[in-house]
């Protein structure tokens, strides 16, 4: 096996095992809808906060749960069916794709034991979210930006003039001589 084929495997455990159990810290360290100033002085701007979440990102459709669960789960099998066709030197792809997979997998897991995702990470302005959610639009982005910075550039050029190997001034010429 090469290093290439390891990354997306080895990408998504290291999210995996730090979203596990920064949740599990959280579940056994804070109770649930409270917070915890981790670093006193950054109180205005990062807490954790232990909340729960059944529904999407931002707590979007919390009602669709199931459709969720079995969203991550298609999710993760198209990424590792589509990973191996990859060209080798995708290195952005890969590791977007093993943040992508990791994330999801994460949030699968706390949907299935717990019927909805643990949320901790409280960074203002933005919603209260954990290491998978920031693991997938990381990956995500990353992806846009190779995209991006892949895709062919195409030049605005003017649309090309049809040539007509006669002139046109000839032809009226000869219409008014008739």
């Amino acid at each position: 096996m090469k290093l290439r084929d390891l990354v997306l495997l080895v990408i998504a455990l290291i999210v995996l095992i730090a979203d596990q159990a920064s949740k599990a810290w959280a579940i056994e360290n804070i109770p649930l809808n409270t917070t915890y100033d981790i670093l006193p002085p950054l109180r205005d701007f990062f807490v954790l906060t232990h909340i729960t979440n059944s529904g999407a990102a931002f707590g979007l459709f919390p009602q669709l749960s199931l459709v969720f669960t079995f969203i991550a789960l298609i999710v993760s099998v198209v990424i590792v069916a589509y990973y191996r066709s990859i060209p080798a030197g995708q290195w952005i792809v890969r590791v977007s794709l093993g943040m992508q997979l990791g994330g999801a997998i994460g949030n699968l897991i706390d949907r299935l034991r717990f019927g909805s995702v643990t949320d901790l990470l409280y960074v203002r302005p933005f919603p209260v979210f954990n290491i998978a959610d920031a693991s997938i639009v990381t990956g995500v982005g990353l992806l846009m930006f190779h995209l991006w910075r892949t895709s062919p550039k195409a030049e605005a050029q003017p649309a090309p003039i049809a040539s007509n190997p006669t002139d046109s001034s000839d032809e009226i010429k000869s219409a008014g001589n008739e």
